[in-house]
């Protein structure tokens, strides 16, 4: 979309009647909400570090263990019957900080949702191509997909240099093989914003049986993205995107961290936004405050919440879970890289009459929660 075609939607939405400002409503709203969520025991973590996986490492010119040290933080799409995860892996290089490990990106199936098998090689990773000065020697993290409506697949991914995390985007045919597009907002407002930290890009999307397809409202295409802060950018072709700024040049906040809340410290997009009956849901993940956090909770974990926005305006916040409908409560959420604890959402399909939601646990492995909707009462007719 042009600078001028993002302005126009924004003035527009912003003078409709009920726009992003105001005070949204509360509560956790059980006829919007997603859940609640059963871990099962028996498969949990889904998935979880490998030393027997090897592969030839561009960078180096040498055989790794690209998913030795973890496993986690995964996309999640349904193909041809069979649940599909692509999960961020990170070899055991650099030393051992948070972020200083190399990731590739691993791809894995199951047929029953629940037990997955991967394949031996990464299927989107750091590479001698145009990419190498955003994606060396950090590599590629933190994938979300959806499915376009011509079939293919969209992938957002944060390219990680050690310097600037950039979200960028990725195409493919059959989540094998993968067109890297480079920076997400690299063209936007002539490239202003190619150096903006920007990661976890949540493209809206609508549910069509067991696929999870971009949708355009307003003419448009829509990603919620970005920490600590969610921000909102809009697209013509879901490649190249533009972040929507205020009235003063500002990039547009649609979502911020609450005092005294589980989402105190910051907020993050998390899977694909969904275009539900009710509104578009907005999964995010929720960082709680050292200082001025739910005391109930311990000090910077990561739990999950929920938003409701308007289904004519995705600016517009209707309304937000008071307490995370997702926690850590398993000690493999608790144990490994992040042991304050993370249940970090990326992935959610509907799949089997039911919704299956993975997430990362300590930054370390991939864990799976499910909720069945007919079994669910509510006062509600079931999703």
């Amino acid at each position: 979309m042009s600078v001028m075609g993002s302005v126009t939607v924004l003035v527009m939405l912003l003078s409709a009647p009920g726009s992003v400002t105001g005070q949204p409503a509360c509560g956790q709203g059980r006829a919007w909400m997603f859940g609640p969520f059963d871990k099962p025991r028996e498969v949990n973590p889904a998935i979880t570090p490998s030393p027997a996986s090897t592969f030839l490492s561009a960078m180096s010119d040498t055989v790794v263990r690209w998913e030795e040290h973890a496993t986690f933080n995964p996309a999640a799409i349904v193909k041809d019957g069979k649940v599909y995860l692509l999960y961020r892996a990170e070899d055991a290089s650099g030393d051992n900080t948070i972020g200083h490990h190399t990731s590739r990106i691993g791809l894995a199936e199951s047929t029953d949702g629940l037990r997955f098998t991967r394949r031996s090689a990464p299927v989107l990773y750091p590479d001698q191509d145009a990419q190498a000065r955003y994606e060396w020697p950090g590599g590629v993290e933190d994938p979300r997909v959806v499915e376009a409506e011509d079939g293919s697949y969209v992938l957002t991914y944060t390219q990680w240099n050690r310097d600037v995390p950039r979200l960028a985007v990725a195409t493919s045919r059959d989540l094998v093989h993968w067109t890297k597009h480079g920076p997400a907002f690299g063209k936007a407002y002539g490239g202003k914003y190619l150096n903006l930290e920007s990661k976890s890009g949540a493209i809206l999307a609508r549910v069509e049986g067991t696929r999870v397809v971009a949708t355009k409202v307003g003419g448009t295409y829509w990603m919620y993205f970005n920490v600590p802060d969610i921000l909102i950018a809009t697209s013509d072709n879901l490649i190249a995107w533009t972040p929507l700024e205020d009235m003063h040049g500002k990039l547009l906040k649609v979502l911020s961290p609450r005092p005294g809340h589980f989402d105190s410290w910051l907020v993050e997009a998390g899977p694909p936004a969904l275009l539900t009956e009710h509104g578009i849901v907005v999964m995010y993940n929720a960082g709680n405050s050292e200082t001025v956090g739910d005391p109930t909770l311990p000090a910077r974990i990561y739990t999950g919440g929920q938003a409701l926005y308007d289904r004519r305006n995705p600016l517009k916040l209707v309304a937000r879970s008071d307490a995370p409908f997702i926690q850590p409560t398993e000690d493999y959420e608790r144990t490994g890289q992040y042991p304050e604890g993370t249940t970090f959402v990326e992935g959610l399909v509907p799949f089997d009459g039911r919704w299956y939601l993975y997430y990362g646990t300590a930054d370390s492995r991939v864990g799976v929660a499910v909720w069945d909707p007919k079994r669910t009462t509510n006062g509600g007719r079931p999703r």
